[in-house]
């Protein structure tokens, strides 16, 4: 079988949980910028990665979503909030609920957390008067160091067995 990684990646983030999953996938596989994906013809599986934008996939992922019917798909996210936090769940929920809707089988899923673009938050804390409350400038600073190698590790192990 023939497996396709196809990510879409703003800060570089989602990019380098795309290679650590490449890396660790045996067999027949590439690695495309969702951007040169296509719609994913000739690859039985197709893992995706995005990162998150208001609670949903951001819009390069999403066009690419709406193109598969009818996969064996795995899917993983990044995120600048607490991937355990029910933003997290919701996010990925609501992308895993459009692509069943389309006749897909999602095999597995990940989210981690993800280094917040400095123009982002630069963007939030304008609307602060340039001050951010402190447990948000705490929340980005943890964002700040991650992906990192744990996150590589659980991503490896989530999609172990596709």
């Amino acid at each position: 079988m023939k497996t396709l990684v196809a990510y879409s990646s703003l800060t570089g983030n989602t990019r380098r949980v795309a290679e650590a999953i490449f890396a660790s996938l045996k067999g027949d596989k590439a690695i495309l910028p969702i951007s040169e994906a296509g719609d994913g013809a000739g690859f039985e599986r197709i893992i995706i990665g995005f990162w998150v934008d208001k609670g949903d996939a951001n819009e390069e992922a999403l066009a690419f979503i709406e193109k598969l019917k009818g996969k064996a798909l795995g899917v993983f996210a990044t995120l600048g909030a607490d991937p355990t936090s029910e933003h997290a769940k919701k996010c990925l929920d609501g992308v895993l609920a459009r692509l069943l809707a389309k006749g897909n089988e999602v095999k597995a899923s990940f989210i981690c957390r993800g280094a917040i673009d400095p123009v982002l938050i630069e963007r939030v804390k304008a609307k602060w008067g340039g001050q951010a409350p402190q447990a948000r400038v705490d929340s980005w600073t943890e964002a700040a160091s991650h992906p990192d190698e744990k996150d590589f590790a659980n991503a490896r192990a989530a999609f172990a067995a596709f």
